[in-house]
């Protein structure tokens, strides 16, 4: 939309609404967010979300799994954010009754080569505090007879949550305490606000809402503190604020890697394929991908995904012109030999918004107040892929402190 800065620019002061807090994306950690800064006392949050219902994009098109927080560095964010978020995500479904299971997982290797990387990554957990142990061939034969593996590392705190249900639930806690949740509503346009319009001499921001209604097609937002929480579009809400030749254009670039999913059609509990937990193959070295994973839905539904592929598009769910179902069914059958082509549907794809580009090394989350880039008040939430579901409580209150 490219004369929204102009429309902004020439908003009129006194018709535009006044909010303390302004969150930007309604996926699941939008709405965590939200839910949190809409705990405090006496100040006014409202939540926007571009698609007509919250969690429509990556929020919603992925595994589901609560993970147990054992692959990243010691000291990223993703680690402790993981870690802290899983804690408080099992207490949060247990109080709000959300359909999830603590299942565990199997990190599966099929030759020493791999076996050596599981070693490394138990000694990694043990160093992390986090639950995981080895397993050899002869007990995960028994355990697990569909499973093939050399050796095996169990995650036993990995689990599966209803996301929708999750989203549900973060949802009505925000509405609750006060908050409003805008459905339909796109941030197009973003900038400081005069000194001192907001109170407390920070200025704040005036964001312009396009809210898809004929009668009232936009409406423009005043809030001391923006939190963006966009998802796929956030590293766009960022470059909102700065000029063409601000670092933050390449800090803050995002690539899209697309990953799909492949439903087991054999049902829940298959003749040949009968699993009574997670199970994952090694990952590669920059963590790019955790592989193309075996995965429990909370109706007992058996999926296999995702893979991986770069795509410059952000919206691209197309399920078609991927790799050959044979070359899936092949990627699965090194830890689930059992497994036939014709096993196989195709099922949905999610993206997920990466600030590493393709081959890259490992980046970690931005949970960033930005006042260092002189920008007080704001709050850039860029590069949530997975563990972000995991993590969702845990940014949410990192956010809550940063603000303080």
């Amino acid at each position: 939309m490219p004369d929204a800065a102009a429309r902004l620019a020439a908003w009129a002061a006194d018709d535009t609404a006044d909010v303390d807090y302004l969150v930007v994306g309604g996926g699941v950690v939008g709405l965590a967010v939200g839910r949190q800064l809409a705990a405090r006392q006496g100040r006014s949050t409202l939540v926007v979300e571009k698609n007509r219902r919250f969690g429509m994009e990556t929020s919603s098109r992925n595994s589901e799994v609560i993970h147990g927080g054992i692959y990243y560095p010691r000291n990223s964010l993703r680690t402790r954010l993981c870690i802290e978020g899983k804690r408080l995500l099992y207490a949060y479904c247990a109080q709000r009754r959300i359909p999830h299971r603590r299942v565990g997982k199997w990190v599966v290797a099929q030759n020493d080569e791999q076996a050596e990387h599981l070693h490394a990554l138990a000694r990694h957990c043990a160093d992390l505090g986090v639950p995981a142990h080895l397993i050899s061939r002869s007990r995960a034969a028994a355990d697990e007879p569909s499973v093939r593996a050399h050796v095996a590392l169990a995650s036993p705190t990995t689990g599966i949550v209803d996301s929708h249900a999750l989203m549900a639930a973060l949802c009505q806690d925000l509405t609750d305490c006060g908050a409003d949740y805008a459905p339909g509503a796109e941030a197009v346009a973003l900038c400081r606000a005069d000194r001192g319009s907001t109170g407390g001499g920070a200025g704040g921001y005036r964001a312009l809402i396009a809210t898809g209604d004929a009668a009232t097609p936009f409406m423009a937002v005043r809030a001391a503190v923006v939190v963006n929480a966009a998802g796929l579009w956030a590293d766009r809400i960022a470059h909102m604020l700065v000029p063409r030749d601000h670092p933050w254009r390449t800090l803050y670039r995002l690539h899209f890697a697309k990953g799909r999913y492949y439903m087991y059609t054999g049902g829940s509990v298959g003749a040949r394929v009968a699993v009574r937990r997670l199970v994952y193959p090694v990952p590669d070295r920059h963590i790019t991908s955790l592989g193309t994973h075996l995965t429990i839905d909370m109706a007992g539904a058996i999926r296999f995904g995702p893979d991986i592929e770069w795509i410059a598009s952000n919206s691209d769910y197309a399920t078609d012109g991927g790799p050959p179902i044979e070359q899936v069914a092949a990627a699965v059958a090194e830890y689930l030999p059992s497994i036939r082509a014709s096993d196989l549907a195709p099922g949905y794809a999610g993206i997920r918004p990466k600030l590493q580009p393709p081959g890259g090394a490992f980046r970690d989350f931005v949970v960033r107040e930005e006042s260092s880039a002189g920008f007080p008040g704001f709050v850039n939430l860029i590069g949530i892929e997975s563990p972000g579901l995991t993590s969702a409580l845990a940014i949410a209150r990192m956010v809550d402190r940063l603000l303080h």
